[in-house]
């Protein structure tokens, strides 16, 4: 086994974000990690389900399965694997893609918000997207429904790159309303997990892959948000990479603007009313 299959079977088991696993991987080898793990070098109590998980699968069986679900495994040391992400505090052990994978490593900007958007915020996102894919970014968001979508759109209907990082499976389209805009973003963009095929959107998963988003993107977009939002926390795990963060303010009486206003009172984010604001405040800060 080499460590690009060793890669392959952890991934197969444990679960993205792992920060503990990540660390161990990333200090020595996966290879090592899988030979100690088998070998009982760690607790085989505590690990006991992980070890079990990993005699009972073969290189061959994950490789298949992403080969069935038409996706590409990628891994650290792969020509196509996006470098960015290994600036996390936890790396993804491998990705999952399928689509234009060189889209990837474009130059992009992450528009994020609420899946409830008001009219005002569905328009600013595509607006956003039309007006950096003009300016040869790609858009990453997380193929929600709300505010992803219209990124996802915005992007596409401007005849741009948009790239949906989601919390399922590859083959697994999540939200089902999205089947055919997934369809459409694998056209000229990618999609990409970090999750194995048939596994579900739980909701922990989609906390882990908003650290993706950020790290995917030069730059980070909130257009709405409420108070307690995901999307503050992609903004957050973008500001801990030391990427630029910008909010999008909005009616200071609106629920769905809550967030950006938090965002932008606690000086996490800029504000920005205009593409070439964001534009020069992503230059003036990189």
């Amino acid at each position: 086994m080499n460590e690009r299959e060793a890669r392959a079977v952890l991934f197969s088991a444990i679960e993205g974000g792992h920060s503990m696993w990540s660390a161990e991987i990333f200090s020595s080898s996966a290879l090592v990690v899988y030979e100690k793990l088998i070998a009982g070098a760690y607790d085989t109590i505590k690990f006991e389900k992980l070890i079990k998980a990993l005699k009972a699968t073969s290189v061959d069986h994950v490789l298949s399965q992403v080969d069935i679900a038409g996706a590409y495994f990628l891994a650290p040391g792969d020509a196509l694997w996006p470098l960015d992400v290994d600036d996390l505090q936890a790396p993804p052990i491998a990705l999952i893609a399928k689509g234009n994978l060189s889209a990837l490593s474009m130059q992009s900007l992450a528009i994020v918000g609420t899946r409830n958007p008001t009219n005002y915020g569905a328009r600013i996102a595509g607006d956003f997207a039309a007006g950096f894919v003009d300016r040869e970014w790609a858009i990453v968001s997380g193929g929600a429904y709300g505010i992803d979508s219209f990124a996802h759109k915005g992007a596409l209907i401007a005849e741009g790159v948009t790239i949906a990082v989601v919390a399922s499976g590859i083959d697994v389209n999540y939200p089902a309303g999205n089947t055919r805009l997934f369809a459409e973003i694998c056209e000229s963009g990618a999609i990409v997990t970090e999750v194995m095929p048939g596994h579900p959107a739980l909701p922990a998963r989609f906390l882990t892959r908003n650290r993706l988003i950020a790290a995917l993107s030069q730059a980070t977009l909130v257009v709405e948000a409420a108070f307690r939002s995901g999307s503050l926390r992609t903004a957050h795990d973008a500001a801990e990479l030391m990427r630029p963060v910008m909010a999008i303010p909005g009616p200071i009486n609106s629920p769905t603007s809550e967030g950006c206003h938090r965002l932008i009172g606690e000086r996490a984010a800029e504000i920005v009313t205009s593409v070439a604001d964001a534009v020069e405040f992503i230059g003036a800060n990189r």
